[in-house]
């Protein structure tokens, strides 16, 4: 179970903080220091809303047309990934809000 984690983001900060206060162990990324995991991108690629539009801008944007584009945008800039993502058994999920990670859980 990996939780790809800004520590700047109170979102993110809100997500650990619900997965710590049920005693769940979690493997921390913190992608903006180490990258987004090879193995994970195909996953993170096809979730919806997984890179930061605002972040991004709209001609990036565009030119997004297919998972592989996503992987790719992620991999050279890892700072428009949505976050905080929970990655469990081949799932993922948004932490938008926080309390979404929990369904992973279940």
């Amino acid at each position: 179970m990996r939780l790809y984690h800004n520590p700047r983001c109170s979102k993110s900060r809100q997500a650990l903080a619900l997965l710590e206060q049920r005693g769940v162990a979690v493997d921390v990324v913190r992608y903006l220091d180490t990258g987004i995991l090879e193995g994970d991108l195909p996953l993170l690629a096809s979730l919806d809303g997984i890179v930061r539009k605002k972040d991004a801008g709209a001609p990036t944007m565009a030119r997004l047309r297919s998972p592989a584009d996503v992987e790719a945008l992620l991999k050279s800039n890892p700072k428009l990934l949505e976050r905080p993502v929970l990655v469990v058994d081949g799932k993922a999920v948004i932490g938008r809000p926080p309390e979404d990670v929990l369904t992973l859980l279940e």
